[in-house]
């Protein structure tokens, strides 16, 4: 997946979640409204494919892309309601 195809699938699972926001290239990988970083590991933590950065916590690994698009759902979710 490039990342075009990431961001273009970020964008759509927003839009789709009913969560407002943008998706902007970063070096170290995809800001998600600024405050969630997604990245591709490093090839020596496979099977670990993604990580999610969130503010004050260390980075959320996921094995796949469902993985890693619940988490973000879920904590872009936590925000909205607090």
């Amino acid at each position: 997946m490039s990342d075009a195809e990431l961001r273009a699938l970020l964008l759509d699972c927003l839009s789709l979640w009913g969560i407002p926001g943008h998706v902007e290239a970063r070096d170290e990988g995809l800001a998600v409204n600024g405050a969630y970083l997604v990245e591709r590991a490093p090839a020596d933590i496979r099977p670990v494919r993604w990580l999610l950065h969130r503010p004050g916590r260390g980075p959320r690994p996921a094995p796949s892309i469902g993985a890693l698009l619940t988490a973000l759902r879920n904590a872009l979710t936590a925000e909205a309601q607090s």
